[in-house]
């Protein structure tokens, strides 16, 4: 009898103490107090029944998943004030993001409870009032943001207690009195600028250059001291130094002094331009949208505009602004026919993938209304827009990062001894994917809607192994035709434009991709020689000649009984490459038909992969793992 009730009860015990390491409840609690009470725009993935550590968007928490440590919710559109009583429950919390929202009202009272804060950004806010007095209790603080709101009073001198800050913002405030004297040893960043103080610049800190005091009617930063602190690299040793020959009269030297100031206001001001400059072309020409390094965070205002902002669409898990973007690390993943695509990784591991467009010839109005068609398209075929960013400089896209790379890398990637083939049933669920993908393509916009650049570079995997469709609606955005020899390989013979694309035309190209996943062999390939083909012509040919077994790539020859399934899909691609479109089949149509290659689904079937296995009695190789560059 009592071994019957201990059972249970250490049963139950048990799931309550895994439960507990698994997700921290008062933690979590207290955000989703903190949501309920504060009016927001976006849609948070915040809820009750699912784990916080591994779902909740925005939420980190420490390695054992006990606490709560991170939470960035930048641009969410929070309104209001932060409500009482709520993030200060996170006694473990040591980064908050809250900027780029609407928040009002004095410094969150809730903030001076939370004493592990490092890094503490609320940045583009309208906050108001007097800062805290007692900035002590923050010891660990790293990075202080608060700039771009509307705090008065002075600075306060418990800031110097703060010996870990590395960075201070408080720039584009109404902050008046005298600058303290702040002894912060490891104070790289500082930036007052844009504020009502008056006096001058403490001697601890005119090591930072004028612009950090800049937009301070009252405040004197001319007065430098006689002998200037090191600077690297070092002044010339002939700067402002006065002749021997001749001695200076005064006013003659304060003319100098002042002459000088302005030539180093120019030359700063030279170099933000430039600065600005560069950071541009690293996001336009080379393989980082902004180099990464460690360096605490920095503002761009420009990013912040109201109307050059990040538009995301509904349901998006992300949590991120165009500042994130030009901070991310990332690298090129390819140049395609309509831009250049980047891997983004985010200051919290979040990895995107942001496209770069070129070309684009439509205005800011035209431009939006494509994307809302492209935005609202939710389809486990088709690859989904979580975003995008319209500027008179800039055109972006931002999607979900596939980890294994496009079907033409998977295809056309890596050839050789060590190459790992893409099995028969792999194919088969990319034809049939992406020819679902592309019929709720052409659902869209009362059925008139295309894709427009279908190829198997703009083709991924989703998480069941079925294709997913990629860049659709980008064509007639473009302000040229895209040349020939670009566009050739998967362009159907009608179209003399590639703005002029149709349903027709997407059927022809997902006819080459079929194709191209029967024989292996690029769109358009060399046969030895200086001689090139098109694959639909040299498929055709073969087919003609009835020499169809050779058309089919040899990587599918090691599987078992599966003659029947390639003929089968080989006579799909042929009736979507005919040369009419009007005689092409409709896509609904290629969708029937390719399920009935195989008429029991796949998941449920033996795979060719495993027939083999048994007849061969050798363990079947998987498929490998790329992330080649997506077109």
């Amino acid at each position: 009898m009592y071994v019957s009730f201990i059972f249970p009860a250490i049963f139950l015990l048990g799931s309550l103490f895994s439960s507990s390491i698994s997700d921290p409840i008062e933690d979590k609690r207290a955000l989703l107090d903190f949501l309920g009470q504060i009016p927001h725009e976006r849609y948070l993935n915040w809820k009750e029944d699912s784990p916080v550590c591994k779902n909740w968007t925005g939420v980190a928490c420490n390695p054992n998943n006990t606490r709560i440590i991170a939470v960035r919710l930048p641009g969410v559109g929070l309104n209001g004030r932060i409500p009482p009583n709520t993030l200060s429950r996170l006694s473990a919390l040591q980064i908050l993001s809250l900027r780029s929202n609407g928040l009002t009202g004095p410094f969150p009272s809730d903030l001076s409870q939370i004493k592990t804060l490092t890094l503490l950004y609320l940045q583009f806010n309208n906050f108001s009032g007097p800062l805290p007095l007692d900035f002590s209790v923050w010891k660990n603080l790293t990075v202080l943001n608060l700039s771009f709101n509307a705090f008065n009073g002075s600075i306060p001198s418990s800031i110097s207690n703060l010996t870990q800050l590395e960075s201070i913002n408080l720039a584009h405030n109404s902050l008046s009195g005298k600058i303290p004297d702040l002894q912060l040893p490891n104070l790289q960043h500082l930036n007052i600028a844009n504020n009502n103080l008056s006096g001058t610049v403490p001697k601890s800190l005119q090591r930072f250059p004028n612009s950090s005091f800049s937009s301070n009617p009252n405040l004197s930063i001319l007065d430098l001291p006689q002998s200037l602190p090191p600077v690297n690299p070092p002044l010339p040793s002939t700067f402002l130094r006065p002749r021997k020959t001749r001695k200076l009269t005064q006013s003659a030297i304060l003319g100098i002094i002042v002459g000088g100031c302005v030539v180093i206001f120019v030359f700063l001001a030279i170099l933000i331009l430039v600065c600005y400059s560069r950071r541009r072309d690293e996001f336009r020409d080379s393989g980082t949208l902004h180099k990464s390094d460690r360096s605490p965070e920095k503002v761009v205002a420009g990013s912040q505009d109201a109307n050059n902002r990040l538009v995301f669409f509904e349901g998006c898990r992300y949590v991120f602004d165009l500042e994130d973007l030009l901070r991310a690390s990332a690298e090129v993943l390819g140049k395609g026919t309509f831009g250049t695509a980047y891997k983004a990784v985010l200051e919290d591991a979040t990895t995107v993938v942001v496209k770069r467009l070129k070309e684009v010839g439509v205005g800011k109005r035209e431009f939006e209304q494509q994307m809302e068609i492209v935005g609202r398209i939710r389809h486990e075929n088709v690859v989904e827009m979580r975003a995008y960013y319209y500027s008179k400089d800039e055109k972006l896209m931002v999607y979900d990062y596939y980890s294994l790379g496009s079907v033409s890398s998977m295809l056309h990637g890596k050839r050789g001894e060590d190459r790992i083939p893409l099995d028969w049933d792999t194919r088969l669920r990319i034809a049939l994917g992406t020819a679902k993908g592309i019929a709720r393509i052409h659902t869209e916009n009362a059925g008139k809607f295309f894709h427009g650049n279908i190829k198997s570079s703009n083709i991924f995997l989703n998480p069941q192994n079925y294709g997913c469709v990629s860049d659709l609606g980008l064509t007639t955005l473009m302000n040229a035709a895209v040349p020939y020899s670009r566009a050739a390989r998967y362009r159907a013979p009608e179209l003399t434009d590639t703005r002029k694309a149709s349903q027709p035309s997407d059927v022809y190209s997902l006819g080459v991709v079929l194709l191209e996943l029967l024989t292996g062999k690029s769109p358009v390939h060399a046969l030895g020689g200086n001689e090139v083909v098109h694959l639909v012509r040299w498929v055709q040919s073969v087919v003609r000649e009835e020499w169809t077994a050779e058309v089919f790539d040899l990587e599918l020859m090691r599987y078992q009984n599966i003659e029947e399934e390639l003929v089968e899909m080989l006579q799909i691609g042929m009736a979507c490459v005919v040369r009419i479109p009007e005689q092409r089949p409709k896509i609904e149509e290629v969708v029937k038909m390719i399920e009935g290659v195989r008429r029991v689904e796949t998941e449920n079937r033996p795979s060719s992969e495993a027939k083999s296995e048994e007849l061969s009695g050798q363990t079947p190789p998987t498929q490998a793992s790329d992330s080649s560059p997506k077109e």
